[in-house]
């Protein structure tokens, strides 16, 4: 083993140690039987996967990406600014300005580049700007205000008094933007959306919302948790991504024309890397459009959610409360939580992938149930019954599991 090598392995072993070894399960997705896959020549039922409406196998998306498929080819030729600007991704972002009512779009390959990049870029072009942003904000914000090197507030999470003392620190004259997300996908719990933006205004800021957990699952149209306040004409940036309940994969930025044509002759994201292919635009493009026409899958949804909810309630399983669609079973402790995630899938034939450190903090290691509307009252009940039997045979005790998730819930709203 060469020096390198040894320096990797022991980096390996100190993760394994500490029980945060991960494993990528290897998975074959049913198109025709969703939420169904085949793992190890056995099909189990997923409860944690981000297709929360099961838009990848929908008819009219599936249509839609084989014509395409069949007149423009796979790949879309290279970057948006060389032979990659495709009519299908101009028709994309139209549409995405549409559902939020914004002046203009623009597509990105990940949620995490459109964070990161568009961030970054902001710093560029307003070098004096000062970000506000909450304590939990995803990884990608974080990473695109670390890079912007500009000067930042943290403030703690959903609390817009402290989120005010900071405002009031800086000069009211100078760049600033607060950035926050409407729903927290390891928690479930949505800002106060209207607070922030009522405090912006009053501080002369700028307001960014991250939307990925919420976009098509909530709102008349599916534009999310602004939608659904009617307040998305008063948040300057609205992101998303095309990645979860509209089944295909990229991310996005809506706003003025100014603000995103400033994006797009600046940030490297998205000027140096190939942009989606049409393939993948005319799928996400007719998914956007049916779910602002139909809201049958959200309607659905929610009633999954509560009755799983309430199943949960009637097997005493311990979960995070909150108003949203995620569910959080919180262990806090790895190993067993690595186990009961094992067990489910290999005794069960029930998919749910362990979620802990970096992705969440030490000590609330978790379980992230995830329904969908094609999830069944029988498919509930026996989550409900293997997760009693595993918690028994891991001596995870319902009642300090309880009051767990109940001590991570007061902490987080405090």
């Amino acid at each position: 083993m060469s020096y390198y090598d040894i320096i990797f392995s022991k980096h390996i072993d100190k993760i394994k140690s500490e029980g945060r070894y991960r494993e990528f399960k290897a998975l074959k997705r049913q198109a025709d039987n969703f939420p169904f896959a085949e793992h190890a020549n056995k099909q189990i039922v997923m409860w944690c996967i981000n297709d929360y409406l099961g838009m990848s196998k929908h008819a009219k998306v599936m249509h839609a990406s084989i014509d395409s498929l069949l007149k423009y080819g796979v790949g879309s030729g290279g970057t948006r600014n060389i032979g990659g600007n495709n009519i299908a991704i101009l028709e994309l972002e139209k549409e995405l300005a549409n559902l939020h009512k914004k002046q203009a779009a623009l597509v990105f390959t990940s949620g995490f580049v459109a964070n990161d990049t568009t961030l970054a870029s902001l710093a560029k072009i307003m070098p004096d700007i000062v970000f506000f942003s909450d304590e939990l904000n995803h990884a990608s914000i974080i990473a695109g205000i670390t890079s912007s090197r500009a000067e930042k507030y943290i403030y703690r999470h959903l609390d817009v008094k402290h989120l005010e003392e900071l405002l009031q620190s800086v000069d009211i004259n100078r760049p600033k933007i607060v950035v926050f997300e409407s729903a927290y996908s390891m928690d479930g719990f949505f800002s106060p959306i209207k607070d922030i933006i009522n405090l912006a205004k009053k501080y002369n800021a700028l307001t960014f919302i991250d939307e990925v957990h919420t976009v098509g699952l909530y709102g008349k149209q599916g534009g999310g948790i602004a939608e659904l306040l009617n307040c998305s004409d008063q948040i300057d940036i609205i992101q998303g991504t095309l990645a979860k309940a509209y089944g295909t994969i990229g991310g996005y930025i809506t706003s003025s024309h100014n603000l995103v044509d400033a994006i797009r002759l600046t940030a490297p994201g998205f000027i140096f890397t190939t942009s989606l292919p049409p393939v993948i635009s005319t799928a996400a493009t007719h998914s956007i459009r049916h779910l602002k026409e139909s809201n049958e899958e959200r309607i659905k949804h929610q009633e999954v959610v509560t009755k799983l909810k309430n199943s949960f309630e009637r097997f005493n399983i311990p979960y995070l409360k909150n108003e949203s669609h995620i569910v959080p079973i919180i262990i806090g402790d790895p190993i067993k939580t690595a186990k009961a995630s094992n067990m489910l899938l290999n005794e069960y034939g029930i998919y749910v992938q362990h979620i802990n450190f970096p992705t969440v903090p030490r000590g609330t290691e978790r379980l992230r149930i995830i329904p969908t509307p094609a999830h069944t009252d029988k498919m509930i009940n026996d989550l409900s019954v293997a997760l009693v039997q595993i918690f028994a045979e891991l001596d995870i005790e319902l009642s300090s599991a309880k009051e767990l998730n109940e001590e991570v819930r007061l902490n987080l709203i405090a």
